[in-house]
């Protein structure tokens, strides 16, 4: 499995888990692509232990997970709000 994490501020609103619902604030964003072939993204608060599931963003790729990643990042970051 191959894993990218980047720390990110997430915007109005937060980001959407399967788990606890929406999550705001400092979160780590993690982007997995299995040997299943099946990219997730998870997100965390900073600095704790526990992931949460982006809500509908299990999906199966065929682009690199680095590409993935980078949008994700692209469309969660929004350290000005």
């Amino acid at each position: 499995m191959s894993t990218l994490t980047t720390n990110i501020v997430a915007g109005p609103g937060g980001v959407m888990t399967d788990e606890v619902g929406v999550v705001t604030g400092e979160l780590t964003l993690a982007s997995e692509l299995g040997a299943d072939g099946l990219a997730r993204l998870k997100v965390q608060y900073l600095g704790a232990g526990e992931w949460y599931t982006v809500t509908g963003a299990t999906v199966p790729v065929t682009d690199p997970v680095a590409a993935l990643h980078a949008q994700a990042v692209g469309i969660l970051n929004r350290p000005e709000g």
